[in-house]
């Protein structure tokens, strides 16, 4: 078929033409930020899951309802520092910013700069956050985190209600932040949640995300809907190929679309990778995608995950890391308990400690339960073993 109209479109965070399996939580995203324009109570969104699931992809839509709605939006990604305190002082200055819009910064503008000059001031590099305005003490320059946030929060609130807005924050991959911060980040916004302050923050992150405790979790439970994503069902990957296909005049069988289904285990990131390269192995002028087509498309859709979303994650670990991987995939592809692959590699658990810790770090690996550990990536045990055949112990 003509490569140019193939209408799939794989890589990370990229929309796929039909976000498929996600109306709910874009409908309840939607409601919640009406909600808060009109002052009321609204819940944001804390969603979670596996590498390939459309966790990035799903923050990219919240943004356009977003924008829609009149909402301010500025997007972080945490990094393997873990840091976010200085992240979110360099968002909400754009933020406000853009609330400004071109005219002269002044009144409201100034007050909510010179607030967030003081919060910038508390941190270690906070002074790189250039900003040209009198600093404004006692709101967030405590040095205690969650209240000076409470009070940062609360001024961008104010200054976007009163432009008849609202601030909306992305944060992905929060599942490096320590939980202090996380703790910080859900006290501090409590305050404008209470106040039914237009700042909303939606999240992301592996099922790693550091759990909070006392104050910080009855915050959490107030303020967030926990959205665990998971693979699409059958009928929801099966709308994933055919609704683009469909605007193309391009059908696809049954069998192809079972057999699709079946080497991705519905996983929306597989999904476009696999229907991509079969959309382009098709015959030149059909109008319709068979299971021969598929099939032949399989080992090329494998080589390119293996080359890009396994093998970028895998790529940066070192041999030991790298047998214990192998080690877990030998034991199946759900969770398997660190005892078992410590055995399997010939040594005591203690000695595989260290290793099993980096990965954990690392996020190539989450422990559900106390010492019991799962791949963060679908599929990832079939990669290990296509990478190394040959078991390294």
């Amino acid at each position: 078929m003509d490569q140019v109209l193939n209408p799939y479109n794989p890589g990370s965070g990229a929309r796929p033409p039909e976000l498929a399996g996600r109306a709910t939580e874009v409908r309840e995203l939607d409601v919640a930020l009406q909600r808060l324009l009109l002052g009321r109570s609204g819940k944001s969104q804390l969603v979670t899951g596996l590498h390939g699931v459309g966790k990035t992809v799903l923050l990219s839509e919240f943004a356009r309802v977003a924008a829609r709605r009149g909402f301010i939006h500025e997007h972080i990604e945490v990094g393997e520092d873990g840091e976010l305190p200085l992240r979110l002082a360099v968002a909400l200055r754009k933020a406000v910013l853009k609330l400004g819009g071109k005219k002269k910064v002044k009144g409201a503008h100034r007050r909510a700069l010179g607030v967030l000059k003081a919060f910038a001031l508390t941190l270690p590099d906070g002074g790189s956050l250039l900003l040209d305005v009198e600093v404004v003490p006692g709101a967030s320059d405590s040095g205690d985190l969650a209240s000076d946030l409470g009070g940062l929060f609360e001024e961008v609130g104010q200054m976007a209600r009163a432009h008849d807005g609202g601030v909306f924050l992305t944060i992905d991959e929060m599942h490096h932040l320590p939980a202090a911060s996380l703790e910080a980040l859900i006290v501090g916004l409590h305050l404008v949640h209470q106040m039914g302050l237009p700042v909303v923050v939606a999240g992301a992150g592996l099922p790693s995300l550091p759990a909070v405790r006392g104050e910080a979790r009855s915050h959490l439970e107030t303020m967030f809907r926990f959205r665990p994503l998971g693979p699409l069902t059958p009928d929801e990957g099966a709308d994933a190929l055919l609704v683009p296909a469909a605007a193309e005049g391009v059908g696809w069988k049954s069998g192809a679309l079972t057999r699709i289904y079946e080497v991705t285990m519905g996983y929306p990131a597989f999904i476009q990778e696999f229907a991509q390269q079969a959309w382009d192995l098709a015959e030149e002028g059909s109008k319709v995608i068979r299971l021969s087509d598929v099939e032949r498309s399989i080992p090329l859709a494998t080589a390119e995950l293996d080359e890009g979303f396994f093998g970028v994650r895998a790529g940066r670990t070192t041999l030991p890391e790298r047998a214990y991987l192998r080690a877990m995939a030998e034991l199946g592809p759900g969770v398997v308990r660190s005892g078992e692959v410590a055995a399997l590699l010939g040594k005591k658990t203690t000695q595989v400690a260290p290793v099993r810790d980096t990965l954990l770090k690392k996020a190539l690996c989450f422990s559900p339960r106390f010492n019991e550990l799962a791949f963060t990536v679908p599929l990832f045990d079939q990669f290990m073993k296509r990478w190394i055949p040959s078991v390294p112990w």
